[in-house]
């Protein structure tokens, strides 16, 4: 419409310009907004948010049994035997419960704390917002004797509420379809979900949670059976149980390690207003903590009031115990926090009526009164745990104590390093060649895997953006070892001086001189081994680089086949073949061949190729790949690296004994 003459553009807006998204359009508008992504990460939180549901009726002691399955067709059901979803008619709203609680945001048991004390959906969004985003959810619901449903597309009901007749089951299934539209690949990793429930058994313990992975069944599924455990199909599964809840969580955690003392902490404790604090803890003969907090059976990786209570308590107990006892020479000062979380697996969980975090994410915990609960009933409980058992106290603050000489021999050797790389001034590491450019945002350092490697990376790069430091033989395995030793080595030493980030407690990310650090090593049996120490190193004490998304591994190709004039890359054994059925030549068990004057050569390394074939098949952005490494869960790279790196030779025996099949071995 034409503006009027001297009608301005603030003057023209006006309410008819404002959108207004009725009923759950908002979240198929926005999905992002609500769970996050539409990637990987959004879809399993589908199964989270039905999930959720079913565990704060086991929170509130109504439910026992959880059942997860994945169906054909990317279909998920989760069943359990909670009350049941109310499905009489709301007073106000006209409509049945039910169907309030699947098509209307913000609408649910969990704002008046009538329903649920204890509750991790407070927004009372979830099971709505996976109504909206499934082409295609159907409810049962199993109550006072009735069986109810309500089938829906896009989150809008097909009918109301009908009554399919009598049943002796109780509780609710909500069967959903994602949305290919919405999130494009529906592909669930099994082993995350398993982690991930695995996890939530623990913190609700004498709760059975049962896993089905059904997606490649062909045969018929009974879905009128509430429980498909039940039916005894050939197909994966997992059923988690612990009684010992977040005890039977330390003591998984703590498998492959050595105790330092004998008795697991644990206290579980309601303070006056009404706030459940649960802890348990146990020290280990490392060097790295462990501390998996939740606050409403929620992970907080980002930590929170209810750490920052926690890790005061502790500092404070250890000091005053040693004190008291004198079990450490007054002579080395007082522990520090570092100091007396060395070594140590604790499990933190809080749970709270009204729950505040920070963030859409809820990665931090932020009800300030959590710190003061968390205190109080952590040091009340762990001062009579120290006063009863004196030879578990003493073995603790020995440990400590190691921890705070090796902390102050790591500083003087740190600071003596440092100090070193500041008089170098711009020259850094002698062996780096730097890019050009100042903007860390644009920076790539490429590490790769010799001087012969090194040599082409540095004539084939981009001199602008790209740096190259290469390391002469394989990096110390820093799993065990004190930042005082580890910056004795001088291929850790050169990385620490590049990153430009300080390392230890001075570790400043925003000091990085590249956005983008690249691990660029060989395709064999060294390279992987190497590629598996530097991120041991990235894991153990730049963590902060693979959380920000600043760590990638290069993905060189195995094959260069060539016909006449015309060149193609292969990164894998069927990429070659599909190249060499393309263009008309074969392959015989495995081995090269040439034919109708095709050549294939295999790569044993990034040394064999020259400048040019470098930058255009792993080092130019616009033909390149990369893997980004990420951390989908804390808690199982914490115990992978511990099995890999680690001391005890038992628990790698058998990991390798048990993944075998899966290595790509070059013989």
């Amino acid at each position: 419409m034409a503006k009027k003459k001297g009608e301005t553009q603030e003057s023209s807006y006006s309410a008819s310009d404002i959108s207004v998204l009725e009923g759950l359009e908002p979240v198929r508008k926005r999905p992002g907004m609500y769970i996050g992504s539409t990637g990987p990460d959004g879809l399993h939180h589908l199964i989270r948010e039905i999930f959720d549901n079913a565990r704060d009726e086991a929170m509130a002691g109504y439910c026992d049994r959880i059942e997860i399955a994945l169906l054909p067709n990317g279909a998920v059901r989760v069943t359990d035997n909670g009350r049941g979803i109310p499905v009489d008619i709301h007073p106000t709203k006209k409509k049945s419960a039910l169907e309030l609680i699947m098509t209307t945001l913000h609408a649910g048991g969990k704002f008046d704390n009538k329903s649920y004390k204890f509750s991790g959906g407070l927004h009372g969004v979830g099971a709505s917002v996976v109504n909206a985003l499934s082409r295609y959810t159907r409810v049962d619901v199993h109550r006072e004797g009735t069986h109810y449903y309500q089938e829906y597309e896009i989150g809008k009901p097909k009918a109301k509420v009908k009554k399919a007749g009598k049943t002796t089951h109780r509780g609710t299934t909500v069967l959903f379809e994602p949305d290919p539209e919405i999130f494009g690949e529906i592909r669930f990793n099994w082993d995350r979900i398993a982690r991930h429930y695995q996890q939530q058994a623990y913190l609700v313990k004498n709760v059975r949670v049962t896993l089905i992975d059904a997606r490649d069944y062909e045969g018929k599924i009974d879905l009128s059976i509430p429980y498909l455990e039940d039916l005894h199909l050939p197909v994966p599964s997992l059923t988690f149980y612990f009684e010992g809840g977040i005890v039977s969580m330390v003591r998984h955690l703590n498998q492959n390690q050595k105790p330092v003392h004998r008795h697991i902490f644990h206290v579980e404790k309601e303070t006056d207003d009404e706030i459940q604090v649960e802890i348990a803890l146990q020290y280990v003969d490392d060097i790295t903590s462990r501390i998996i907090p939740f606050a409403n059976n929620i992970s907080t990786p980002g930590g929170g009031m209810h750490v920052t209570g926690f890790k005061t308590a502790l500092t404070r107990l250890l000091n005053a115990y040693n004190k008291k006892n004198k079990i450490l020479s007054e002579k080395d000062g007082s522990l520090t926090g570092d100091d007396v979380l060395e070594g140590i697996t604790a499990v933190i969980s809080v749970k709270m009526k009204e729950i505040q975090f920070e963030g859409q994410t809820k990665d931090k915990l932020g009800s300030p009164e959590a710190r003061g609960a968390v205190e109080s009933v952590f040091s009340q409980a762990f001062g009579r745990f120290l006063e009863e058992n004196p030879d578990d106290a003493k073995a603790i603050l020995k440990k400590a104590s190691l921890a705070l000489k090796a902390r102050k021999a790591a500083k003087a050797a740190k600071d003596s390093i440092l100090r070193k790389g500041a008089l170098e001034g711009f020259t850094l590491p002698g062996k780096l060649t730097d890019c050009q450019t100042k903007n860390a945002e644009e920076a790539e350092l490429f590490i790769v895997e010799g001087d012969s490697a090194g040599g082409t990376a540095k004539q084939g790069r981009d001199r602008r953006t790209q740096a190259i430091l290469p390391l002469r033989g394989k990096p110390l395995n820093v799993e065990r070892v004190r930042l005082d030793r580890m910056l004795s080595n001088n291929e850790i030493k050169s990385m620490v001086i590049a990153f430009g980030t300080s390392i230890g407690e001075t570790f400043d990310i925003e000091k990085a001189r590249y956005r983008k650090i690249i691990i660029a090593t060989d395709a064999d049996v060294d390279g992987a081994h190497i590629r598996i120490l530097l991120l041991t190193l990235f894991y153990r004490y730049f963590k902060e680089f693979i959380e920000q998304g600043y760590i990638y591994i290069a993905q060189p190709p195995l094959y260069k086949i060539k016909k006449g004039k015309k060149v193609y890359y292969a990164y894998s054994d069927e990429e070659r073949d599909a190249v060499l059925k393309e263009i008309g030549g074969e392959t015989e068990d495995g081995e090269e061949k040439k034919s109708s004057g095709i050549h294939v050569q295999r790569y044993k390394g990034l040394g064999e190729m020259n400048a040019e074939e470098l930058w255009e098949t792993t080092m130019n952005p616009e033909t390149r790949t990369l893997k980004k490494v990420t951390i989908e869960d804390a808690v199982e790279a914490d115990q992978l690296f511990e099995i890999l790196m680690g001391n005890d030779v038992a628990p790698r025996k058998v990991f390798i004994q048990n993944n075998a099949k899966l290595a790509e071995l070059d013989v």
